[in-house]
């Protein structure tokens, strides 16, 4: 009997493989049924990271958001330059002039976003907006990121009275409103682009660094980290050899999500004046100082604005596609293609393996 369940199954396929990967909650297991399954197909293993990378590329909405945020970043950086390296668009941000046509959008007048009521181009200050928001934006998300992970990682790792005053701290942080601190911050920095990044990057790590915590409470007492210690190894050698590598999953998703905060963030202090300063830009300053504007020229309104919403979509989407990369668990429908990212071939296969599975039942 069981020489014949052997003679049904489809040659070069493990149908408990492909049953288990449907149903497994272990997130190691279920790597090891992936890779082996390529392994299988392809002749070659898979790392995790190669794993990761093949699950996001599965990620449609991550993939295209992607690409949609790498054209952003390559338009508002060539375009009108940086740091004194010119760009290929001829107007500067801050250049006044005539208002023509009434500083509608127009091709032909060489105003393709149109003009503001001093005659300044605006897409080049629409592009310099963009700049100041995106430089904000990672650099917070770098900050707040380094912070919490390593805030996070300490108080679990030490746990104890390190535990009890580093929660207290993230506990103070987070009692006081956003907005507000990071204005009053704001505006100290007295709207210096670096000085406000690194200041809003030092009050928005407390999500993270409460994640990390968690994740490294329950990794302290794995036998690795157990044998790493009565071997002698010190806790900073455990924490960022052992520790945060195993929680990188969690760093890289929640990074992604800080940095779309911190767009809106900067957006809501630039609107409120505590962000950055004239004569310089921002988005959230160019709605702040055109917003008397939306019913005679609507357009001063809405390019920043829909600047800002892609922009943070586009994050947003990202960090979906990265925390069903490095997590599959969290798709919420493990199906067979989600997780194993099932070729034609592979497709094509299923039928002969629903066939041996029946014929194992009847057996």
């Amino acid at each position: 009997m069981n020489e014949k369940m052997e003679n049904e199954k489809a040659p070069g396929v493990d149908t408990g493989a492909l049953s288990t990967a449907t149903t497994a909650v272990d997130l190691h297991n279920l790597a090891e049924v992936e890779d082996a399954k390529l392994r299988k197909m392809t002749g070659k293993s898979y790392s995790q990271g190669q794993l990761v990378w093949r699950r996001f590329r599965s990620h449609r909405a991550a993939m295209i958001s992607l690409v949609i945020l790498g054209c952003i970043v390559l338009i508002a950086f060539t375009s009108i330059g940086l740091g004194g390296i010119p760009g290929w668009w001829d107007k500067p941000f801050s250049a006044t002039g005539a208002v023509v046509n009434g500083g509608r959008p127009s091709f032909a007048d060489g105003h393709p976003f149109g003009q503001d009521s001093l005659g300044r181009d605006y897409f080049a200050m629409v592009m310099r907006g963009t700049q100041q928001s995106l430089v904000v934006a990672f650099i917070v998300g770098i900050v707040s990121t380094t912070l919490g992970a390593l805030i996070g990682a300490i108080a679990g790792y030490f746990r104890g009275w390190v535990d009890a005053v580093l929660m207290r701290l993230t506990d103070l942080v987070i009692v006081v409103p956003l907005l507000v601190l990071a204005a009053v911050l704001g505006k100290i920095s007295n709207g210096g682009i670096l000085t406000l990044s690194f200041v809003l990057g030092l009050v928005t790590w407390t999500g993270l660094a409460r994640l990390v915590r968690g994740e490294v409470l329950s990794l302290r007492e794995k036998e690795y980290v157990a044998a790493a210690i009565s071997m002698g190894a010190k806790p900073a050698r455990v924490i960022f050899k052992h520790l945060l590598p195993n929680t990188i999953g969690v760093i890289v998703v929640n990074a992604t999500f800080a940095i779309s905060s911190a767009i809106l963030l900067e957006t809501s202090l630039s609107y409120l004046g505590f962000g950055v300063q004239p004569p310089d830009t921002s988005l959230g300053l160019l709605i702040s100082q055109n917003e008397k504007a939306f019913t005679t020229r609507p357009w001063l309104f809405w390019w920043p604005g829909l600047t800002i919403l892609t922009i943070a979509l586009t994050v947003n989407f990202i960090g979906d596609g990265l925390r069903d990369a490095f997590d599959p668990r969290q798709t919420g429908k493990l199906s067979r293609k989600r997780l194993l990212g099932l070729s034609s071939r592979e497709k094509a296969l299923k039928p002969v393996t629903k066939k041996a599975a029946k014929g194992s039942e009847n057996v």
